[in-house]
């Protein structure tokens, strides 16, 4: 769920002395270190949306975010537009853009997303020729949508502050006090994961 994705991503970011590790979990201990994002890192997210779903960790914070608000098709769209853009066979072209276009743009679309009727005539124009670019205007529109909307939600959200500023002793008794805000449960979570 998005909630236990938010939790397992602040665990990542918890520092290394957040808890007692055992000799026997030094292997652990080295995997997650590997994978945890520094706390610089995460206060770059705050300054746009690009630094944010340019980032593994942050884009997995944004979507867990996004489906908690039962939003996530907006960023499904600008990931499988990126993903597209890749695209180097020619002959793979006309598929990957029809089953995009179907997904997320078309009337009967399983995850549409929130485009004005020009963009989606446009779009839908370009899908007689597919190019790499023909979503191009589409993405925009939808970039600025998560940008102006959702993205400002998420940086005041627990999702992000959660992150950014995590409780400072980890194992103290001050952890409890941000509960209310979602934050992570010590008790359960930090030291279920350290044991």
């Amino acid at each position: 769920s998005a909630k236990d994705m938010k939790h397992r991503l602040g665990f990542l970011l918890q520092k290394s002395d957040s808890c007692d590790y055992s000799s026997s979990q030094g292997k652990k201990e080295k995997a997650s270190s590997s994978q945890r994002v520094s706390q610089e890192e995460v206060r770059k997210w705050a300054d746009s949306l690009e630094n944010l779903i340019h980032h593994d960790r942050g884009l997995a914070a944004f979507r867990a975010f996004l489906k908690s608000e039962y939003s996530e098709e907006n960023i499904e769209f600008w990931v499988s537009c990126e993903d597209y853009k890749k695209t180097k066979s020619p002959a793979k072209l006309s598929p990957k853009a029809r089953k995009i276009y179907d997904e997320f743009i078309s009337v009967q679309a399983t995850k549409e997303v929130n485009l004005d009727s020009c963009t989606r005539e446009k779009t839908s124009h370009n899908m007689l020729e597919p190019t790499l670019s023909c979503f191009d205007e589409a993405q925009r529109k939808i970039f600025i949508l998560m940008e102006k909307d959702s993205y400002r939600r998420f940086l005041k959200s627990p999702y992000y502050l959660d992150l950014v500023s995590p409780p400072d002793a980890g194992c103290g008794p001050d952890s409890s006090k941000r509960s209310h805000t979602h934050t992570l449960d010590c008790n359960s979570n930090i030291i279920s994961q350290c044991a």
